[in-house]
């Protein structure tokens, strides 16, 4: 059977690659395969917005957050996974905030599962405390 847009082709010039090749008297074969492949490390770095430093010298960090897109949320993961003993917490504007439009998920909850330590619009007083 010839598939076109109303067949499951993403695009109009795929519609038009397709004809050329059933017209050529070859078998269509669309979106059959797959081909693995690994997407190159790179290294890349992270300011945080603030350092709390404690009386012991010891210190954890501060991002304030507004809007928390799906980059972030993978950097910050990344960060978790490859360097554990760093402390970041989020401040957010709305921890109420959805991931993305329709999501299920608040930023709070994404915190919750992953284990960020966050608070909503202020600093709380005993996370400034820790830095007397």
């Amino acid at each position: 059977m010839r598939r076109g847009i109303q067949y499951g082709y993403r695009s109009g010039l795929e519609v038009s690659l397709s004809r050329q090749i059933e017209e050529a008297g070859l078998a269509v074969s669309y979106e059959q395969d797959k081909v693995k492949y690994v997407v190159p490390e790179r290294t890349a770095s992270y300011t945080p917005d603030f350092k709390i430093v404690r009386p012991d010298g010891t210190h954890f960090f501060i991002e304030g957050k507004g809007i928390w897109d799906v980059q972030s949320r993978h950097k910050h993961l990344l960060i978790q996974e490859q360097w554990p003993d760093v402390d970041i917490r989020f401040v957010f504007s709305n921890q109420n905030a959805r991931l993305y439009k329709g999501s299920p998920t608040t930023y709070a909850q994404f915190c919750d599962k992953h284990g960020f330590k966050y608070a909503n619009r202020v600093i709380p007083d005993e996370w400034l405390e820790e830095g007397k």
